[in-house]
């Protein structure tokens, strides 16, 4: 079985390598100790080192057990926490020490060594959550993309342990109603400044916070209290550090061979995603999170730059690298039917989210950075100018069901001097909050599962610090407190209606009642689905309208369940207080409407309570007088 293992790891078809490579405790003859095997083909007189044996390379040499280059050699009587490395002679004939490729833990930056440490035997107690996952797809997903080293800040000069930050984050997430947590990279990575996305140690759980059955707590916690744990994964480069991958048996054996491509314009090296053993390295590493540690999916970083040379399209497909990850999730989903795959990419490239027998890359959900780039711009914009670029409210939902997608309000968005949401909105001190109560209530009215960074809520005017915990000191301020009161309500509103996420990827699901409305820059759609029937309407000016006419699909009442310009969410509280009756025709050809109170930038969601035993889809003719879409209006 392990030969066939190997032969499977040459020919980049296995997900199971870390069963292989890498420390095992086992015992062997009766004899209890750590069998240590490694794949370096081009590597010559190669020993194990460590504090076990002094650092002595002549005391373990490693035996080469086939013609492919595996090494392997069993020590006796070692424990967990031992640090080790390889000394080798490398194909430039110079004797070099590095750090295992399949570490299951490392030392914690700046020391380099890995370290032994059997993961076995955690006693998990998270089967009922397992038993019942899924891929979400008719289901609410709402996540909460966290750095876990700043979300709430270091304790005196050491970082929280996993278990200490679950103790925060789980009641928190409860309060606040999200559906899952995405852990920025939780590979171990040297430097602190890079995020874990050009990492050292693709087995090796981030020592930062713990050890790998730590990190097995803070999962089974999550779990137990009913939230999800997406890992983002970062599968295109890898930290360039001597002592770890980069030229690691003296070959490009990880990274291309071509000087054009070797490195990224992160400064990065770059995975060769066309060589066999390169692919079943990272495929069985996503795997080990998944099955060794429980993740529910896996985050797939800058999917651009895995389909074309360099993420640039005009240099064209990576084709080696597209079956790579065709492969990649065509393996997981087999082995792991109830696991995600998300796409962080922002091609135009088609089919990310289509099957692979489809001829598809296989994902579950492609994150929508089109959708995001325009909405942010738009509400950069002085409201003079929207008029003139209404197209970028609209534009996503003219592609939107051509994949599963998935809006992202990422940390990319609140760094390197973009600026916070609260930063990107147009206008001074009070128009900029209630633009961003406006954003964060379109960001969930639209089609499209959720993921928000943290910190987000909180409208904070500073960029996001990987040194420094979120600003909790700006809850003690009434205008950042209620953003943070708002988006809970629009998480427990999010959950609470189907209309927000069942068949959200089906088009019939979706209607524009006010689409073309670029004078005025006010926008209405409703979502419908079985008994959930939402209305959600959109003020993109500081216009205020007494009596406004707003076009749905059918007859009945509509409640106000949401308004952005209640007080409590720091707004000016013009909103509609008692159920409004629809009354027949409206403005762009609906067959209903209603009229409505709009504040200042306000967002507004009705929920239909009365609703016909038979509801026509047909949109009713247009009567030979109409009312105005708007009347009363006043500045």
């Amino acid at each position: 079985m392990a030969f066939g293992l190997l032969a499977e790891y040459l020919n980049g078809q296995t997900i199971h390598a870390y069963e292989y490579f890498g420390a095992h405790f086992i015992n062997k003859d009766g004899v209890d100790g750590v069998i240590f095997r490694l794949y370096a083909p081009m590597a010559e007189d190669v020993s194990v080192t460590g504090e076990f044996n002094s650092w002595d390379a002549t005391k373990n040499k490693m035996t080469k057990i086939d013609m492919c280059g595996c090494w392997e050699v069993f020590i006796p009587g070692l424990t967990n926490y031992q640090c080790y490395k390889y000394h080798f002679k490398n194909a430039k004939g110079v004797y070099v020490d590095k750090a295992d490729p399949f570490a299951f833990y490392s030392e914690l930056r700046p020391q380099t060594s890995s370290r032994l440490f059997d993961y076995r035997d955690f006693p998990w107690m998270d089967g009922d959550w397992l038993k019942s996952r899924d891929r979400n797809y008719d289901k609410p997903l709402n996540i909460y993309e966290c750095h876990l080293g700043s979300w709430k800040g270091k304790i005196g000069d050491r970082y929280p342990s996993y278990e200490e930050i679950a103790d925060y984050l789980i009641p928190y997430l409860q309060e606040h109603g999200y559906t899952h947590i995405e852990c920025m990279p939780l590979t171990q990575y040297p430097f602190d400044g890079s995020w874990g996305y050009q990492a050292t140690g693709f087995y090796s759980v981030d020592s930062r916070y713990g050890n790998p059955k730590q990190l097995m707590s803070f999962i089974d916690r999550m779990h137990r209290a009913g939230f999800g744990v997406i890992l983002d994964f970062a599968p295109v480069h890898f930290a360039k550090d001597e002592w770890a991958l980069r030229e690691f048996d003296g070959t490009n054996m990880f990274e291309y061979s071509n000087p054009r491509y070797t490195f990224s314009q992160w400064g990065s090296a770059q995975f060769d995603l066309g060589k066999d053993p390169v692919r079943s390295f990272l495929m069985s590493a996503m795997n080990y999170f998944i099955t060794v540690f429980h993740f529910d999916g896996i985050r797939v970083d800058a999917v651009s730059n895995i389909i074309y040379w360099d993420g640039n399209k005009e240099l064209g497909e990576n084709t080696g690298a597209t079956e790579f990850i065709r492969r990649l999730n065509g393996k997981i989903h087999i082995e792991h039917p109830d696991v995600m795959m998300i796409a962080e990419d922002s091609s135009d490239y088609p089919g990310v989210t289509k099957e692979t027998k489809e001829h598809g890359l296989g994902f579950d959900y492609k994150w929508d950075l089109g959708w995001m780039n325009d909405t942010l711009k738009y509400y950069a914009m002085d409201p003079v100018y929207k008029k003139w670029h209404h197209d970028k409210i609209t534009f996503s939902m003219a592609y939107f069901f051509n994949e599963r997608f998935l809006l992202p309000l990422s940390h990319d968005e609140v760094v390197h001097g973009k600026g916070t949401l609260l930063n990107k909105m147009y206008g001074l001190y009070e128009d900029r909050f209630h633009l961003v109560r406006n954003l964060l209530a379109f960001f969930y009215a639209h089609p499209g599962k959720k993921l928000s960074f943290m910190g987000n809520e909180l409208a904070s005017y500073d960029e996001w610090d990987e040194n420094k915990s979120l600003p909790w000191v700006l809850l003690t301020y009434p205008k950042h407190d209620a953003v943070k009161r708002m988006v809970r309500d629009l998480n427990l509103i999010y959950k609470a209606e189907p209309a927000m996420w069942k068949w959200e990827y089906n088009i019939w699901n979706f209607h524009w009642t006010m689409v073309d409305n670029n004078e005025q820059s006010v926008f209405a759609f409703e979502r419908e689905v079985e008994g959930s029937d939402l209305l959600f309407v959109f003020n993109m000016t500081p216009s205020y309208y007494e009596d406004y006419d707003v076009g749905c699909m059918h007859d009945g009442e509509y409640v106000e369940i949401f308004n952005s310009d209640k007080d409590v969410y720091g707004g000016r509280n013009q909103y509609n207080g008692l159920p409004l009756k629809t009354k027949k025709y409206s403005s762009e050809n609906r067959p209903n409407h209603i009229s409505i109170k709009i504040g200042s930038y306000a967002a507004m969601i009705f929920k239909r309570t009365i609703c016909e035993s038979a509801v026509s889809k047909t949109v009713a003719k247009k009567p030979a007088t109409k009312k105005k879409a708007s009347s009363k209006k006043t500045k």
